[in-house]
């Protein structure tokens, strides 16, 4: 019997770029294909920026608008990606696997000798920017997946993943009253016990910023722009959540996490595409987002965002 709950696939490409693998981390060997528009791509923007791998790893930014069939190039001139050539990103997809048959996702990496795409598995990506990339790291680059830390990071990953990241998703496309109401509730639960946990320290885990902190920004990032009214979200705004809104925009301000943001784009994707949530396209013209750059004390709290290292400087 369905149940109008929202199962999201998760069959993505496990290939990893590692040394010892087919495809070796070499540095301009490979592109980032991203949109801005996603809270799963601007994870690997996030954590791609904070190592300092611009030189080494290119990156090719998808509008943010698509159709059934793939992401598409549509900001580069002529609607191709200038290193790869392509007009969608379902070629490099393609060009891996003729026959495949599951969804076109970013952040994907993609071979440009080949063409052919490597992994879109979100998940592994970050991780292995941190620890299969280290020779390219940036001098002063962070931490984000400590070796004494791993474990708890993984551990409020998980449930941060399927209450939060994944929560906004189960309810906004809930297809039943329960099965929303089931969300709803669930997300917020979760909500309610980052709010404790962050009370009084300043990241999720540890002292500096990891990969919690960035997998867990995404989503708020985006929660008053689309999920607190597009999906239904909305016992609470951030801005009415004082610690996660305090936690948010502290991270908002770090030098890495808020330059990635690009909230057009963001509204444009959610509004634009999920026609079936938003039959007439319209783009809300709110909310008011200057509260971002207000000041929010969570210094006192101690911590030190990169810990021994330093913040990156380049431009996005």
């Amino acid at each position: 019997m369905a149940t109008g709950e929202y199962n999201r696939d998760q069959r993505y490409i496990s290939t990893r770029i590692a040394a010892d693998g087919p495809y070796p981390v070499e540095a301009g060997r490979y592109r980032l294909v991203v949109s801005r528009a996603c809270p799963w791509a601007n994870r690997a923007i996030i954590v791609r920026r904070l190592l300092g791998l611009e030189d080494v790893l290119s990156m090719g930014v998808a509008g943010p608008t698509h159709d059934e069939r793939s992401w598409t190039f549509d900001l580069d001139p002529g609607g191709r990606d200038p290193v790869l050539g392509i007009e969608r990103l379902q070629e490099a997809f393609l060009k891996r696997f003729p026959d495949y048959d599951k969804g076109i996702t970013v952040p994907a990496i993609v071979d440009v000798p080949s063409g052919a795409v490597v992994t879109n598995d979100f998940a592994q990506i970050t991780l292995d920017l941190s620890l299969e990339w280290a020779a390219f790291h940036r001098p002063g680059a962070p931490l984000l997946y400590p070796p004494e830390l791993r474990a708890e990071i993984d551990e409020v990953n998980a449930v941060v993943f399927a209450d939060v990241n994944n929560g906004v998703y189960r309810a906004g496309f809930a297809s039943s009253q329960e099965a929303y109401e089931k969300a709803y509730h669930r997300l917020f639960d979760r909500l309610d016990w980052l709010s404790a946990r962050l009370a009084d320290r300043r990241y999720l885990v540890g002292d500096t910023i990891t990969e919690a902190d960035v997998r867990l920004f995404t989503t708020l990032a985006r929660f008053d722009a689309v999920y607190h009214g597009h999906f239904k979200c909305n016992r609470s705004k951030l801005t009415e959540m004082p610690v996660l809104w305090a936690y948010a925009r502290d991270l908002f301000q770090t030098p890495g996490f808020g330059d990635t943001i690009d909230f057009v784009q963001i509204k444009q994707h959610y509004y634009q595409v999920h026609r079936t949530i938003n039959p007439s396209g319209i783009i809300p013209a709110g909310p008011d987002l200057s509260g971002w750059l207000t000041p929010h004390g969570r210094e006192s709290l101690g911590g030190r965002p990169f810990g021994d290292g330093t913040p990156p400087v380049r431009a996005v």
